[in-house]
């Protein structure tokens, strides 16, 4: 089973903003080559292009491409190219949580769950699936073991 990730208005902002400001970082010199420069230097122009559509791609394929999914012995959490394969018998605990500024996270909602698992890089994972409910009742059908805070 496949959860989405949720999404509030905050992220979408969030995402919004970055792009204008990676936009006016790396157009505004192709801007100003094409359009004030009497002689523009086209190699120039094309390079900043590139570096603006693949920040621009990155960004937005690690933000709008996360999914949670349950596997047989495990739950992958994926971000675009970033995964984490969690064994359910290494999650110790789950908890709600607000604090989206600290530690490994993959998410674009402020309520989210913490997962705590043995091996993880930053002592836990946070998620934001899109139905939270129904994705703890799954969790704990595969990991009974899992000390869920509410």
């Amino acid at each position: 089973m496949t959860f989405k990730s949720k999404r509030d208005r905050t992220f979408i902002i969030l995402i919004m903003v970055a792009s204008v400001l990676i936009a006016l970082a790396t157009l505004l010199p192709v801007v100003v080559e094409l359009f004030i420069m009497e002689a523009p230097d086209m190699k120039a122009v094309w390079i900043t292009s590139v570096i603006f559509l693949l920040c621009e791609g990155f960004i937005l394929w690690v933000s709008l491409d996360i999914v949670y999914t349950f596997k047989e012995n495990s739950l992958i959490v994926r971000g675009g190219l970033f995964r984490s394969n969690i064994p359910f018998e290494d999650i110790t605990k789950v908890n709600p949580t607000s604090n989206i500024l600290v530690g490994y996270r993959i998410l674009s909602s402020k309520d989210a769950l913490e997962i705590h698992y043995k091996k993880a890089t930053m002592g836990s994972v946070i998620i934001s699936p899109e139905n939270q409910e129904v994705f703890l009742e799954i969790l704990l059908e595969k990991a009974p073991h899992i000390h869920i805070v509410k």
